[in-house]
């Protein structure tokens, strides 16, 4: 780490003067400023969860939400059912391809699933790795048989979330712990196993546009 290891607490600011790894100590003294409070994310990118976008898909499906609806939501939410029935469907997950070659899988499994299932998948993710809450960028050269060849044991080998650098310096504490503990820390944070995992058990469908 470059320059000096400064932490907020307490509402203060602490430089790191040395840190006891054999006694999992750590030993700091007052800092003028620089720490950072990061309590809510924890160095995490935020992301709706495995049930909310479920329950989204389910909308789109044609579940009622428990609300009263304005005449213009009505309408909206009319036009959001129409245009999804291309990427949602209640037997599984769909795999679409657009008229520009671009393909997404269409999981409806949340930011943490999603993270979770790029990286058991990497060699079909796309390079850029561009996933968000219900979807995930696949490969543009991607067919059924390198889909079903990648996906026979993904549900037996489950691989944690890379991290980036940006969320680990986002970490609170992150000074006081080496690398490898670090990253595998916010890897477990990151990870959504069990929704992975149901995901990849689910049928898959692929459409063209």
């Amino acid at each position: 780490m470059q320059g000096p290891r400064l932490l907020l607490l307490g509402g203060r600011s602490w430089r790191v003067t040395y840190i006891d790894w054999k006694r999992h100590r750590c030993f700091v003294e007052p800092a003028e400023g620089g720490g950072k409070a990061l309590w809510m994310t924890g160095g995490l990118p935020q992301g709706l969860s495995y049930q909310m976008v479920r329950a989204m898909r389910e909308v789109l499906l044609g579940a009622d939400p428990p609300v009263s609806l304005t005449q213009r939501a009505v309408a909206r939410l009319a036009q959001l059912r129409d245009e999804a029935t291309s990427w949602a469907h209640p037997g599984g997950t769909v795999i679409v391809r657009d008229r520009e070659g671009e393909v997404r899988w269409w999981t409806w499994a949340g930011f943490r699933a999603n993270a979770t299932l790029v990286a058991t998948l990497s060699e079909l993710a796309d390079p850029s790795q561009r996933y968000d809450d219900a979807s995930i960028r696949l490969r543009p050269d991607l067919d059924r048989e390198m889909w079903r060849i990648a996906t026979a044991d993904a549900a037996g080998r489950i691989c944690l979330p890379d991290v980036t650098e940006k969320a680990l310096a986002g970490l609170k504490f992150s000074a006081a712990l080496p690398s490898r503990l670090a990253t595998a820390t916010l890897a477990a944070r990151l990870a959504d196993i069990d929704s992975a995992t149901a995901v990849l058990q689910e049928p898959v469908r692929f459409a063209y546009l």
